[in-house]
């Protein structure tokens, strides 16, 4: 295609874990002289003065999931009208391919484009392969994947696989260049706890259990950060008060995310596919404990990929317990150079230039039409 005259448009749900991926390579594409447009769902509004899109549109969505048979016929029905808007945009857009990044508010534009011939590609965060995009990935011509190994592709899919790496936003990118902080009794250790955008419950509930089992003397050295739900904010300031840490900082949601885990020497958090790939980009050790209950298990698959290589400790949340995590927590101080040596093969498997990589395959795939 001619860059200088090309439209890609990108598709992803309004959650950070599908549009932060689309946003870099809306960044990498624009660097490159190409038009972009995002598809996206009704929770726009939070990302429209932000994302790099020359216009963004919003087509209905839902998720069929659940028991209720109303609920999930409702679900279909506005999947249908997203469908039929998504089919109206994409003539008028005239795309030269569209890029879907997972999530049910992908499959209406994606399954539009599929049907009117335009070259649709499938970015897979994680290293299980979701259930939108198993439903797309027939009518796709190339499927990116963020892990090298990816379960779950149905075995219809033919379209060749490209391993391009998570797609990096430039906060985590600028986060990579800093050096693993010193690791010294005079530093103290710097652990920063988060859940994903919405905080994770159980962090709230075990963490604070945790610190306040270890001994004085490593409570004095202890630097925390922690992400807590905001319903549980002074409930956990209060615990933390009386246990005499070196500081603390609890909040319901930080914006410098990627900078306070460079500032880390250890980062206690969900498994999701961007977190995973931001602490192996920016090379930090961690605790890792998969969101349970996933049907297919997709965050437990991808705290195995840093667990394996020594870069993390995948711990599930039924074995995430006040008194492990203190054992682990004593266990770093006592040993610092289990840390340094995890730092170091987390670094190893990150990839920093995905959105690169990925627009370069989104460009080649349009050209080949």
């Amino acid at each position: 295609m001619s860059v200088a005259q090309a439209t890609v448009l990108l598709c992803a749900g309004g959650t950070g874990g599908h549009l932060f991926p689309a946003e870099s390579l809306a960044h990498a594409l624009r660097a490159r002289g190409v038009r972009v447009a995002l598809a996206t769902d009704a929770r726009v509004d939070s990302i429209a003065t932000e994302f790099p899109a020359s216009e963004i549109v919003t087509i209905a969505s839902a998720t069929p999931s659940g028991r209720s048979l109303v609920k999930r016929a409702s679900a279909l029905l506005t999947l249908g009208r997203g469908f039929g808007s998504a089919a109206k945009e994409i003539r008028r857009i005239n795309p030269a391919a569209i890029v879907g990044f997972g999530g049910y508010p992908t499959v209406p534009p994606l399954l539009a484009g599929q049907i009117l011939r335009v070259p649709t590609i499938l970015h897979e965060q994680n290293a299980v392969m979701g259930r939108a995009n198993a439903f797309l990935a027939r009518g796709a011509r190339v499927i990116a994947t963020s892990f090298r190994d990816v379960r779950g592709v149905p075995d219809k899919a033919t379209a060749p696989r490209v391993h391009t790496g998570n797609p990096l936003r430039p906060a985590v990118l600028a986060a990579a260049q800093t050096p693993y902080p010193p690791l010294g009794e005079a530093d103290g250790l710097h652990v920063l706890v988060f859940g994903g955008s919405q905080g994770a419950a159980v962090m709230g509930e075990i963490v604070p259990k945790a610190i306040a089992q270890l001994p004085a003397d490593l409570r004095a050295r202890l630097h925390l950060v922690q992400q807590v739900r905001a319903e549980s904010l002074t409930e956990v300031q209060n615990q933390y008060l009386a246990l005499g840490l070196a500081s603390v900082e609890a909040a319901p949601f930080f914006r410098d995310l990627p900078g306070r885990m460079a500032r880390s020497h250890l980062v206690v958090a969900r498994s999701g596919a961007s977190t995973v790939s931001e602490l192996a980009a920016i090379g930090r050790p961690s605790i890792l404990v998969p969101l349970p209950g996933a049907l297919d298990q997709d965050q437990a698959a991808n705290a195995a990929t840093l667990a394996a290589i020594g870069a993390a400790l995948a711990i599930p949340q039924s074995a995430f317990t006040p008194d492990r995590l203190t054992a682990e927590l004593v266990d770093y101080f006592e040993a610092p150079a289990k840390l340094t040596a995890a730092a170091a093969a987390a670094k190893s498997a990150g990839i920093h230039d995905a959105a690169e990589r990925l627009a370069g395959l989104v460009i080649e795939t349009a050209a080949r039409t």
